[in-house]
């Protein structure tokens, strides 16, 4: 503050002199006019200094702009490799457990081979001495038979010596004990071939037992025999799966391999020319390649003029339009036609007719995926899941039988597409001037449709991704409706279980009008989860889904209920009397009435699924448990259940109608040692049931179980019948 003020008295000081403030005015106008000076030169550098600022930071800002493009493209191209590794790892995963299959079924067959020729030689051994028994017994009964005649000669010969008159001499007494000497020598002849008859007796008897082990062991031959020859089937089905999942491998390394970096090698390459067959009249139309291109046959040539640009326009949109035809009708409901999904048929001739699975690139499948995803949106709608699984497992088997993934189908390809192109093109140049083309385009067209139904057909990447789709939302629909089954059974299952305490009392009494009120009662659980399984049978039926896949969910629905029931009975002591298992009984056979009047084609073994509960309910309701013995439960009565479930029954069991008693203190001790030795032997000692939620069946046993479906029969529905695109559904009609 105080040079502050020192500075401004001076200041005040300086100015009150007039030449102070004269020469202050001078310096003050020399000052202003060299800053005007100033100012120009620092304006120039100042504008140099801003527009070389604004230089680099537009070329900080390319440098940024290009850094984030590049590391965009590269991070996508990272993820499709990733996706391709992750689809080329599972594809390993699977050959390396059919190898391992392989591998177990060729030593089954070893080792059946092996028991084959040890019961061979066992047999011819067997025989061998058999028949050497046989030899030695009958030269001993030919020996005894010619004793006999010898002595027997003998004795004729000495009394046709004796004289005719017999004379008490010395020798008459020496001939009479020389005759019974004879005699008892004939006897003791006849004991010996007595004794020699039976034992050629028993060696008839032993030869015969021989036989009948013969025989038993040449069934039991023919029965290896015919096991040999069934796992020599199922060695080469698995050669043929294993095969074809090379095959589908190969495809899929060398779709990544275009995939990976070193394929940017080939947008180096010059433009090639596309020569495309329309979808209506076959006619072929030169122009430029697109990406969304399905019956394209690529033919390396210079580009053609751009006045070829309007028709390849034209063309594309036209198949654009087509697509989106074809996927608006699909999403709808389009039925059936004779028991035949009318939306797979209609799906797979498309497809075929436009060449969709022989192309690299399409959008098509991607666009089939959404809509059925879509549709199946709806969990609680079986119908609608119903449809579509009898529509995905048909179109999934026209795939199976006709794409084949073959590993050299990418080895030469322009060779393949440049001769069938070029051919199209020679057709096309001389049918262009013609008055007759289009007739000749329908015919071709038609032709070459009927050709497609027949062949088998290469598939490419997205084709052979499109199939591994389906197959996932197969088994997506499937377990949503075999879930939703299970949902809702679930709560009926836990009051079918035990009876109530009501109507037991009732049932117990004898009364008969508490009798029939209480059995209503108690069998009305029952009774709805009959309903709903033949609601669900229904409406399966009225889908046409086809009757493998109605077996499969019958039987992993009873499967679950054995699961639910069985593990209940176990857990809860209440439910371990004679009473509740007179109930669970009468249940069972509701369950067992059902499963006939669904006849074994749609339930097929499903009520063996049930074999655990069934045996258990058996066990409860037999009498006499205490003389029951432990070979006959294990044996006869229960063979399915094991020591540790049978041993908690036995010791839960209690009975409120005729006060029986569970089995014997011996039998419970023989269950415990027999418990004992099994934990010593690391067998599992759990006594529940796990239920098994995976998928029961693969695309080969879809393929062989369904019937051949003939698709040309199909009616196109009414949106696409009358459109000029979709001509070639009437070929085979017409």
């Amino acid at each position: 503050m105080l040079g502050e003020r020192r500075y401004l008295e001076m200041q005040q000081k300086l100015f009150k002199d007039k030449s102070v403030h004269i020469l202050c005015e001078k310096n003050l106008f020399l000052c202003v006019k060299l800053l005007f000076s100033c100012n120009h030169v620092g304006e120039a550098h100042a504008r140099g200094h801003a527009a070389y600022s604004y230089y680099r930071s537009l070329q900080k800002a390319a440098i940024i702009t290009q850094c984030g493009w590049r590391r965009r493209v590269a991070r996508k191209e990272l993820r499709n490799l990733k996706m391709a590794a992750r689809e080329t790892g599972a594809l390993k995963e699977a050959k390396d457990k059919l190898e391992k299959k392989v591998e177990e079924l060729t030593w089954r067959l070893q080792f059946e081979k092996r028991l084959r020729a040890e019961l061979e030689e066992t047999k011819a051994q067997e025989v061998t001495k058999l028949q050497e028994a046989l030899h030695t017994m009958q030269k001993q009964v030919e020996e005894a038979n010619a004793k006999v005649v010898q002595e027997r000669e003998a004795a004729r010969r000495a009394i046709e010596e004796a004289p005719p008159v017999i004379k008490e001499t010395p020798v008459i007494v020496q001939d009479t004990e020389k005759i019974n000497a004879l005699s008892a020598e004939v006897d003791n002849l006849k004991a010996l071939l007595a004794s020699e008859k039976k034992a050629t007796e028993e060696a008839r008897d032993s030869s015969r037992d021989a036989e009948a082990k013969n025989t038993e062991l040449a069934s039991k031959l023919e029965t290896a025999e015919r096991k040999v020859d069934q796992l020599q089937d199922s060695v080469q089905r698995l050669e043929e799966k294993l095969s074809n999942m090379e095959s589908e491998n190969q495809v899929l390394r060398q779709q990544a391999l275009t995939m990976s970096p070193t394929g940017k090698a080939l947008s180096a390459r010059p433009k090639t020319t596309i020569i495309q067959r329309t979808p209506e009249n076959g006619n072929v139309i030169n122009g430029e390649s697109k990406p969304n291109s399905d019956m394209s046959l690529v033919v390396a040539s210079p580009k053609e003029p751009s006045s070829e640009e309007k028709p390849q326009k034209s063309l594309n949109e036209k198949q654009q339009e087509n697509q989106d035809m074809l996927i608006k009708c699909i999403s709808q409901d389009l039925g059936f036609s004779g028991g035949k999904p009318i939306a797979a048929c209609l799906i797979y001739k498309c497809l075929l007719h436009w060449r969709s699975f022989e192309v690299e690139r399409t959008s098509v499948f991607d666009r089939i995926i959404q809509t059925i995803a879509s549709a199946i949106e709806v969990p609680d709608n079986n119908d609608v899941l119903a449809y579509w699984l009898c529509n995905t497992s048909t179109l999934l088997m026209l795939l199976q039988q006709t794409l084949k993934a073959s590993g050299a189908a990418n080895l030469t390809p322009q060779r393949r597409r440049s001769s069938s192109a070029s051919l199209f093109g020679r057709m096309s140049q001389g049918l262009r001037g013609s008055p007759q083309s289009a007739g000749l385009s329908v015919l071709n067209g038609r032709m070459l449709g009927r050709l497609d139904d027949l062949r088998h057909v290469e598939a490419k990447y997205p084709a052979l991704l499109f199939k591994q789709q389906l197959t996932a939302f197969l088994e997506k629909i499937y377990g949503m409706i075999r879930d939703n089954l299970k949902k809702e059974i679930s709560p009926l299952l836990g009051l079918c279980i035990q009876a109530p305490r009501t109507s037991r009392a009732s049932l117990i009494k004898g009364r008969s009008q508490a009798n029939t009120a209480a059995q209503q009662a108690l069998f009305a659980h029952w009774q709805s989860i009959a309903k709903s399984l033949n609601n669900y049978l229904m409406m399966m039926k009225s889908n046409h889904v086809p009757p493998f896949l109605v077996r499969k969910v019958f039987t992993q629905i009873f499967s679950f209920i054995n699961v639910q029931l069985f593990n209940s009975l176990l857990l809860r002591r209440e439910c371990c009397s004679f009473s509740n298992g007179e109930f669970v009984k009468a249940g069972l056979a509701e369950l067992e009435q059902w499963c006939c009047y669904a006849t074994e084609e749609f339930v097929g073994s499903a009520w063996d699924e049930l074999k655990h509960i069934r045996q258990a309910i058996e066990f409860l309701v037999v009498h006499q448990k205490p003389k029951k013995s432990l070979n006959e439960i294990t044996n006869e009565l229960c063979p399915v259940l094991s020591i540790q479930q049978l041993y908690r029954i036995s010791t839960m069991y209690w009975d409120d109608k005729y006060g029986t008693h569970t089995v014997s203190s011996d039998v419970i001790s023989s269950m415990r040692v027999r418990m004992t030795e099994d934990s010593n032997n690391a067998v599992s000692s759990s006594f529940l049931l796990d239920d098994d939620s995976s998928i029961p069946f693969s695309v080969d046993d879809i393929s062989k179980t369904m019937q051949q479906i003939d698709i040309g029969d199909v009616e196109p529905p009414p949106l696409i019948r009358e459109n000029s695109g979709f001509v070639f559904l009437h070929q085979r009609s017409s």
